[in-house]
């Protein structure tokens, strides 16, 4: 059964086989992928949103049958409404992604085949930069880490996240995530990281990172048990990404770092300045935890001097 919440309204205007079919494939996703419950609420706003659409553009609710006939055109119209609507490029690509998801689900369940979905093309997004700091920007940032913590056990632990950030390249969910049981030893070389998509990878680890990770254990006041979150909220519970974010915007104002200053920008940071400093692409890649080369491709849109000097020394024609 759906859990609360996470199910379709049920004034939403479709046939019964049809509901039938999406309450099944949700519970799929809840247990086969294992969706969180904000991001199975996600996939239903979207669902809701595009079949609500086309009891509109088609005059009436819609069963399994209706939604097997839809065409390119139908999908279409539904981009276009979104875009008269205000919706951003990105928000109606993932609203895409969501219903092909679910076209391919029926499609492998035997309900339907239709193929409409497979040749359309999402609307065009701006290429957004990541935005780095610089090697002084990021090192001021994380020595601050904490300054203003109410105790001394809380500055330990922001100083950790940070740098596991900044030197590791770890995205915040992966830093958070983390139990005392994978918490790297003082001096240990490397750590083995479960990113999205459940893709693994291993990470190097600098010798500072897991000092500042062992002060940390010794000055938590909370029992860190093998199978217990490593990095704990001040009431014990576990550390929140909003905690975090919020700590590194209080810092950017009292340093007086750029807008951009986010715990995510310290993992652009730790790419960017691995590529400036003539780090492989692919490396980087592997290190970021990127599935494909042209994710990790936008850094060199950062840092395009860096690569010209890497460029100037390696190339033998450049040598000359």
């Amino acid at each position: 059964m759906v859990e609360p919440g996470i199910a379709l309204e049920q004034g939403l205007p479709i046939g019964g086989d049809l509901r039938a079919a999406i309450e099944r494939w949700q519970v799929w996703l809840a247990d086969e992928r294992r969706l969180s419950p904000h991001t199975l609420a996600g996939y239903a706003q979207d669902l809701s949103g595009f079949l609500t659409f086309l009891a509109r553009h088609r005059g009436g609710p819609q069963d399994l049958r209706d939604v097997d006939a839809l065409g390119p055109r139908d999908f279409r119209a539904y981009l276009a409404e979104r875009a008269r609507r205000g919706h951003k490029a990105t928000s109606s690509n993932r609203a895409l992604s969501v219903l092909r998801g679910f076209f391919r689900w029926l499609h492998r369940e035997g309900l339907i085949d239709n193929p409409a979905l497979a040749t359309l093309r999402g609307p065009k997004t701006e290429t957004v930069l990541p935005k780095a700091l610089t090697v002084r920007e990021a090192g001021v940032l994380v020595e601050e880490a904490g300054a203003d913590a109410r105790e001394d056990w809380i500055a330990e632990r922001d100083t950790a996240v940070l740098l596991l950030l900044y030197g590791a390249g770890l995205r915040i969910g992966e830093a958070l995530s983390l139990t005392r049981g994978q918490a790297p030893a003082l001096g240990q070389e490397a750590m083995r990281i479960v990113g999205k998509g459940r893709k693994e990878r291993v990470v190097p680890l600098l010798a500072v990172i897991t000092e500042a990770i062992a002060a940390y254990i010794a000055a938590c006041p909370y029992d860190l048990t093998p199978e217990a979150p490593l990095f704990r909220g001040a009431r014990g519970g576990p550390l929140r990404a909003r905690l975090m974010q919020l700590a590194v915007k209080d810092l950017r104002r009292k340093l007086g770092l750029p807008e951009g200053t986010t715990p995510h920008a310290l993992r652009h940071s730790f790419a960017t300045h691995l590529l400036a400093g003539g780090g492989d692409l692919r490396a980087i890649q592997e290190l970021l935890g990127h599935a494909s080369l042209s994710t990790t491709q936008r850094y060199t849109a950062v840092d395009s001097s860096a690569l010209l000097s890497v460029y100037d020394k390696a190339h033998p024609r450049a040598r000359g």
